[in-house]
């Protein structure tokens, strides 16, 4: 017999819109039915009732280095699973496993391990961030191991990943750089922009060659600038370009990120946690890559060498993501719910199996409380964190 939940009473975000007094039927690992009114297993005291509650898809985080004092760096399956399963719980269903500026060997090493966990459906696939970035904008890697974009070597990452790289971050005007986006491109791996001290032309030849995601727009590139525009206009203008943000309240300003998102729209906003591994733990210090870092006040930034006071990533949930965006940042539930699921999935080209929530897709779903809280994370049809529980 396949396992049935009914899930009634909570406001639902389909992608039609909020659904009051909504429903959602699993059956097994797949949603059955998601839609309006009550179920006659209600009557008969098999549904659950999430009356005063939200129920929005799984998030989808295609920018995340650890979490729970763990690392994707690291090399190792255990650190690997202990990111995944920390951010499981505060409802990411679905995430990249993002790599640090290291040797390229090293790099090669780490990428077979984690494509192991992509084969195994732990991971929806591989980021490499760096060393193909800009030495003046290198923010948390290490700048002695940064490197220009050969394609040769750019090739060696990707055939490491064994077909599970997903993106790879970049800065297009190094030598080589407009090559190796296309190479990614006809490779079929996302090439993103980032890290970069690209000019707004450079970075527009890079658009055109087939980049299509801007790596945390605004840290880590030249600012926007009104004789000088940079890429940050470049890409924001482009309705090609997905634009990840970081909303933690620390990365960007309020007013910046309204004004990124009022410009892209939801359908072009991935909100991201670029999360190292204090992400669900205390202030501290832990391993960046081969960087040390210290979080005080919540906050990361490298400890020691050249780049110390660097902010490193973030400590970021995309739950706390989710509840800043509509508490603090104005955003309406159905646009943060696109930002957090519907337009990653779409980045990664997964949107036919998750993302939002409708019949055939995976059960990959997410309680908040009315104060948009995680209450709840379900995984293709599992509790992760059970509602009755919390």
């Amino acid at each position: 017999m396949v396992q049935r939940t009914v899930l009634t009473g909570a406001r639902v975000v389909l992608p039609s819109g909020v659904v009051e007094n909504g429903r959602v039927t699993v059956e097994g690992s797949r949603i059955a039915a998601a839609d309006a009114g009550p179920d006659p297993a209600a009557e008969r005291g098999a549904a659950r009732d999430l009356t005063g509650c939200w129920i929005v898809p799984g998030f989808i985080d295609i920018h995340l280095h650890g979490g729970g004092g763990a690392s994707f760096s690291a090399g190792t399956a255990e650190e690997a699973l202990t990111t995944i399963r920390t951010h499981r719980r505060h409802g990411t269903t679905t995430l990249l496993a993002s790599t640090v500026t290291g040797d390229l060997d090293d790099l090669a090493r780490q990428a077979a391990v984690l494509s192991e966990l992509v084969e195994q459906g732990e991971l929806a696939g591989i980021h490499f961030e760096g060393p193909f970035i800009s030495p003046h904008r290198c923010g948390a890697h290490q700048p002695s191991l940064l490197r220009d974009p050969d394609p040769a070597d750019v090739r060696k990452l990707v055939d490491a990943a064994r077909g599970t790289a997903r993106m790879m971050t970049l800065a297009p005007e190094l030598p080589g750089g407009l090559e190796s986006v296309r190479l990614l491109a006809d490779s079929g791996v996302i090439a993103a922009v980032g890290h970069t001290d690209s000019g707004y032309e450079p970075t527009r030849e890079a658009v055109e060659a087939g980049a299509t995601v801007a790596t945390h727009l605004f840290n880590a590139m030249p600012s926007l600038l009104h004789r000088e525009p940079g890429p940050v206009a470049a890409l924001l203008e482009d309705e090609r370009v997905t634009i990840e943000l970081i909303n933690d309240g620390t990365h960007l300003h309020p007013a910046v990120l309204q004004l990124a998102f009022r410009r892209a729209g939801a359908d072009r906003v991935a909100f991201i946690t670029d999360a190292m591994g204090a992400a669900g733990m205390s202030d501290g210090r832990y391993p960046l890559g081969p960087m040390e870092v210290e979080v005080k006040n919540g906050v990361a930034r490298i400890s020691t060498g050249p780049t110390a006071g660097s902010i490193a990533g973030s400590t970021l949930t995309l739950d706390r993501a989710f509840r800043r965006a509509v508490t603090v940042d104005g955003l309406t539930v159905d646009e943060a719910v696109r930002a957090l699921s519907g337009t990653p999935a779409k980045v990664l080209g997964i949107d036919g199996r998750v993302g939002s929530l409708e019949p055939g897709k995976d059960a990959d779903l997410v309680v908040l409380g009315a104060d948009f809280r995680l209450r709840g994370v379900m995984r293709r049809g599992t509790w992760v964190v059970d509602p009755e529980v919390t």
